[in-house]
C-alpha cells in the first residue's frame, strides 16, 4: 500500500475538521468523499466512462477547505490500476506533480500538462489513470479521475469557463524534498485570464495571468 512517510508528520495538525477534498474535474472515479483515506476514495475499479482530456494544455480542479495541505499528482497507464502499486514504475512512484505545500485553499483550478511527462505509455489515444494525493487535517486522502488522452480534444467552454479560483489565503510555502524520477514536473504552462495555483518542483507560487 502506497504511503507517504517523508510527510506523514503533516497529517498531525491540530485541526480536526472535516478536511476531505473534492476534485470535480476530470470527474472523479466515484461521488463519495468519505472514503477518501483509502485507494481512490474506496472506488477500487476503473470506471466504464472515462473522461477525455488534453495530452497538454490540461487542468484539474478541487476544492479544499482546510489549510495548511500538500498535494501531488500520480499516474498509471494501466488499462485497470486497483491498487496504489499500479502508480509505480520500477524507479518508485509516477509523478505528473510533484509534492508541494501551500495554505491556499478554496476552488482551485491547477495545470495538468501530461505531455511534459516523459513517462511511457502517455500518449494520445492512452488510457491512463491519475491519482490526487492530499496530506491536510484529514491524514492522507486520494481520488482518482480514469482518462483517455487525446492530442486533438480542447476541454469544453463551459468546463473552462469554471477554471479559477476562489481562495481564501493567498500565501504559500516552499517545499522539499526533491522528486526521484525525471517525470516530475515543474510546470510554468499557464493558462491565459485565470488564476492558478501553480505545483512548481522545489517549492508553490501563485500565478496571476
Amino acid at each position: 500500500m502506497m504511503r507517504y512517510p517523508a510527510l506523514s508528520a503533516l497529517a498531525l495538525f491540530a485541526s480536526t475538521a472535516n478536511a476531505h477534498f473534492r476534485l470535480n474535474f476530470p470527474a472523479p472515479r466515484g461521488p463519495d468523499t468519505e472514503g477518501e483515506l483509502k485507494f481512490c476514495a474506496g472506488y477500487t475499479e476503473v470506471t466504464t466512462n472515462r473522461t477525455t482530456f488534453p495530452l497538454s494544455g490540461g487542468f484539474f480542479t478541487i476544492k479544499q477547505n482546510h489549510t495548511p495541505w500538500s498535494g501531488a499528482v500520480l499516474i498509471s497507464t494501466e488499462q485497470n490500476p486497483n491498487d496504489f502499486g499500479a502508480f509505480n514504475d520500477t524507479k518508485g512512484e509516477q509523478f505528473v506533480r510533484y509534492w508541494a505545500n501551500t495554505d491556499v485553499v478554496g476552488n482551485l483550478c491547477i495545470p495538468l500538462d501530461l505531455s511534459r511527462t516523459n513517462i511511457p505509455g502517455v500518449r494520445d489515444g492512452a488510457n491512463v489513470t491519475i491519482q490526487i494525493a492530499v496530506i491536510g487535517g484529514d491524514g492522507e486522502l486520494f481520488q482518482c479521475a480514469d482518462l483517455t488522452l487525446s492530442n486533438n480534444y480542447t476541454i469544453p467552454k463551459e468546463i473552462s469557463d469554471t477554471c479559477s479560483n476562489t481562495t481564501v489565503s493567498a500565501s504559500a510555502s516552499a517545499q522539499s524534498p526533491s522528486p526521484t524520477r525525471s517525470g516530475a514536473l515543474g510546470l510554468t504552462q499557464q493558462i491565459p485570464t485565470y488564476v492558478f495555483l501553480l505545483f512548481v518542483l522545489g517549492g508553490s507560487a501563485l500565478a496571476i495571468l
